[in-house]
């Protein structure tokens, strides 16, 4: 991992959040995380937030929505990292993968990141999910369509 005198990059930070999905952790790894972060998700589903603001409060939602998702993250794949002006933040395309520990059943998803970082510390995170192939994995495709055809009409 290359390091800078203040710590880890946003390209070696992304690698330790996948290690840490994968090892089963909920959101970031602790020491990782800005006491003020800022997490972004305008694709979340229905009723989750949008934007959180600090690490206790990223830290408490990550933390439930871990504990409620019965996924195993067992892959993280196709990634591409794509360097921005700033030097201090990194787009991350990638793809999850895993098995639904209620009913076995293997599903992936597509997600990107816009990953900022300062001084070693993730001070911005957001991420696009496709909520559609989540919601499929999880068997909730159906409620996901509802869900829209009730805000469309």
């Amino acid at each position: 991992m290359v390091e800078s005198a203040d710590g880890p990059g946003p390209r070696e930070v992304f690698e330790l959040m996948g290690r840490h999905w994968l090892e089963g952790a909920a959101g970031f790894p602790g020491d990782l995380v800005a006491e003020d972060v800022v997490v972004e998700m305008p694709f979340a589903a229905p009723g989750g937030p949008r934007r959180i603001e600090g690490r206790e409060k990223f830290r408490a939602f990550a933390e439930a929505g871990r504990a409620a998702l019965p996924v195993r993250f067992e892959e993280i794949r196709d990634v591409a990292v794509h360097q921005t002006t700033d030097p201090e933040t990194i787009v991350v395309e990638y793809e999850l993968a895993g098995t639904v520990t209620t009913t076995g059943h293997r599903a992936d998803a597509s997600f990107i990141g816009v990953l900022t970082v300062r001084d070693g510390k993730i001070v911005r995170w957001r991420e696009y999910q496709n909520v559609p192939a989540i919601a499929a994995a999880l068997g909730q495709l159906p409620a996901l369509a509802a869900h829209h055809a009730d805000q469309a009409g």
